[in-house]
């Protein structure tokens, strides 16, 4: 059974200011390792800080993490994170429910964003279960916690089983609010440098079109003849030759309720791919433009704008303002429930239309 281990070591910056003071001795982790596959999952923000992938040069980091493990109680990016109670972002951090208007913690200008700045990227979880290779963690969100309505009692269990690792995402609440969880891991597939020559292939025919301030506009747009075009796997770089960047929502070419396994794969140059599969009906695509920092990464990794790739499946985002959109509303007696899983393997051909 893998050990409870604790820190000891401070912070790399300073933790995030909701924290009490003895937030580093709180913080533990929880390692699985099988043949194929290493994990370190933090009981903070349920935090995925070590995705290790066994091929012939080695272990390979599949994401990006810090050092020490100390430094995610103060990380602005959400690496690996659980993002929620609503992950993305909730345009004027407020919404109308039941014909009561619900005033949320605004922690991104005006709006809200990955659940304000407690969210549950950003909490202690509670360790409910560990085996060799099964992780359970839950969280009791009290009512009115960020602004939201209701108590809300998230459970999440993590398996290592061969070369995948799954996500298995559940919440019961006793008032009607709103569920969109998301994982939020930054990939690299073992590349360390930049992201631009990866590939993505992802069924999505349509995106969200987005204000300044990264809320949909409430419209639905086609990808075809835009960066955010995947449906050919095609490089980063082809589909954006100037190198913006992409931080945009994009929708599965099917329905939010049918069941598709495969909703991405990843390729990277080293022939290391990742598949995606979720239930769910869309997913952020985040290229890491805002991602900058000088604190120790592992690995000799970069804490640097496209280091990494986020590929994030969750409802539509501002769906609690957007009659048109999938409602991401729960209510008691009928839990949310979200499965994601990551499947790796090595040796793919790297080759770009």
């Amino acid at each position: 059974m893998p050990s409870v281990s604790q820190s000891s070591v401070g912070a790399s910056f300073p933790p995030h200011t909701h924290l009490p003071d003895t937030a580093s001795d709180q913080l533990r982790w929880l390692d699985l390792e099988n043949d194929h596959l290493r994990l370190r999952i933090l009981n903070f923000g349920a935090i995925t800080a070590r995705l290790d992938l066994r091929t012939d040069d080695g272990w390979l980091p599949m994401v990006l993490g810090y050092r020490d493990m100390a430094a995610y109680l103060g990380d602005p990016f959400y690496l690996g994170a659980i993002v929620g109670r609503v992950a993305n972002r909730i345009g004027g951090a407020r919404f109308d429910l039941a014909g009561r208007r619900v005033a949320l913690d605004a922690n991104e200008g005006g709006n809200q964003l990955h659940g304000g700045a407690a969210g549950l990227g950003r909490v202690f979880w509670d360790i409910r279960q560990v085996t060799d290779d099964v992780v359970e963690l839950s969280y009791t969100s009290a009512d009115g916690e960020n602004g939201y309505p209701g108590y809300a009692e998230f459970l999440l269990r993590i398996t290592v089983s061969g070369t995948s690792v799954s996500y298995d995402m559940r919440a019961s609440v006793d008032k009607t609010t709103p569920i969109n969880l998301a994982q939020h891991n930054y990939y690299t597939l073992g590349v360390t440098g930049d992201i631009w020559g990866h590939r993505l292939r992802c069924p999505a025919a349509a995106y969200l079109p987005l204000r300044p301030d990264g809320v949909p506009t409430g419209a639905i747009a086609p990808v075809a003849g835009t960066p955010f075009d995947f449906t050919d796997g095609q490089s980063f770089a082809k589909l954006d030759p100037q190198r913006r960047g992409t931080d945009t929502h994009v929708i599965f070419a099917r329905g939010a309720d049918s069941h598709r396994p495969e909703v991405a794969t990843l390729t990277a140059p080293n022939g290391v791919a990742m598949r995606v599969c979720s239930d769910q009906p869309g997913a952020q695509i985040y290229t890491a433009t805002h991602l900058n920092s000088a604190v120790a990464a592992q690995n000799g990794q970069q804490l640097a704008p496209f280091a990494a790739v986020c590929i994030e499946p969750q409802g539509f985002p501002d769906a609690v303002n957007q009659p048109d959109f999938p409602s991401v509303m729960v209510h008691p007696g009928r839990p949310y429930h979200q499965k994601l899983l990551l499947d790796f393997s090595t040796n793919e051909a790297d080759q770009d239309d």
